[in-house]
């Protein structure tokens, strides 16, 4: 059975290093655990770091973490549905925001349950995700302060999700410029200006990051020491905190081309052959992991003599060329993973989850 790892003592060091680097910029930092799926075995390792405030997009990964640390601050980080206000409420301290029916539901709801539920209402820069348009963003707040219930602690934005727009210097200073407006137009203190992600962090390198700016969400950086500015990763960062270990389950040797008249695959795909590779052959393996655990263009070999030539929903097929290294069937390949590669690897109910250093539980 394929599966995947995690080591905790890496972990711990790219987590050092984060909150050693925001201490020294005077930052809030949360910590995004949607990586981790609701895995609560990884929940538990996650939450013995010094953590104060945790960030998901589910409302039963957010359930789960109450569950292990009833104490720890909540944010739900995409504008709640409607049918979820219950919830959100009930497992989010705080919830970012963008509809004022939302809201107003929320109002109510916290009500019900005794409370007083917070949110950061977000402000669209230009990603063209969540965030509501700034020319309606003072009446958007005008709206908000009336409700009973609800306390507006943050203003915030969304950059490089969806289209790739980077954070620069003016869009962050736009924000903090947007808190500064809510501030002197109702007199209300907005504590929190939440314009920094993963993606935000080398600006911090080049003192591109306003004062202003005093709360990051950050994940992928944390879990896989990503340098997203960069396509790199960041010096004095682990990017192997996960890895993943899939076993042969078949190696003989094989036609390079194949054989037949060619249709297309499950994907919808086609393909074509050089002629001139026909009678050639390698060691091509299979190994137990498939389309329906992730893409095989978010996994990476840790051995570069082989390659991913081919892929099912339950197997990829791997080309081992020469076979320098001996394997055989029931050995192990290793692959690195990108940031979409390991979600979805530990999204995988087909994939077990393993704690580095860890015994392995037998059943």
């Amino acid at each position: 059975m394929a599966y995947v790892t995690f080591d905790i003592k890496k972990l711990k060091s790219n987590f050092r290093y984060l909150d050693d680097l925001f201490k020294k910029h005077r930052i809030k930092w949360s910590v995004v655990s949607k990586l981790l799926c609701g895995n609560r075995d990884y929940l538990k390792e996650l939450l013995k770091l010094n953590i104060s405030q945790i960030c998901d997009s589910r409302i039963s990964n957010l359930k789960v973490i109450k569950g292990i640390r009833p104490d720890i601050e909540t944010i739900y980080i995409k504008p709640p549905a409607r049918r979820s206000v219950k919830s959100v409420v009930a497992y989010a301290d705080i919830s970012m925001n963008t509809g004022i029916e939302t809201i107003r539901l929320m109002s109510e709801e916290a009500g019900r349950q005794g409370k007083v539920h917070k949110i950061i209402i977000m402000i669209e820069l230009g990603e063209l995700r969540e965030g509501i348009m700034g020319e309606n963003f003072i009446s958007f707040y005008a709206e908000v302060f009336r409700l009973k219930n609800i306390e507006v602690v943050g203003i915030g934005t969304n950059l490089s999700c969806l289209y790739g727009v980077l954070p620069n210097h003016d869009k962050l200073i736009q924000l903090c410029l947007y808190e500064q407006l809510v501030e002197a137009r109702f007199d209300r203190q907005i504590s929190l200006v939440s314009g920094g992600s993963s993606v935000t962090i080398p600006l911090l390198f080049k003192n591109l990051v306003p004062g202003g700016i005093n709360h990051f969400r950050v994940g992928e950086t944390l879990f896989l020491g990503t340098d997203l500015y960069n396509n790199t990763t960041l010096k004095h960062m682990h990017s192997d905190v996960f890895r993943l270990y899939s076993e042969i389950i078949e190696l003989i040797e094989k036609p390079v081309v194949p054989i037949g008249e060619l249709g297309t695959n499950v994907e919808g795909e086609s393909f074509d052959f050089d002629e001139k590779r026909i009678g050639e052959t390698s060691c091509r393996a299979i190994i137990d992991i498939g389309l329906l655990d992730v893409e095989e263009n978010h996994i990476v070999p840790a051995d570069p003599d082989i390659k991913l030539v081919g892929a099912s929903s339950d197997m990829f097929v791997v080309d081992l060329g020469e076979n320098r290294q001996h394997y055989r069937t029931g050995d192990l390949l290793e692959f690195s993973l990108d940031y979409m590669g390991t979600l979805r690897v530990i999204n995988s109910r087909y994939i077990e989850k393993r704690i580095k250093g860890q015994p392995i539980a037998r059943s």
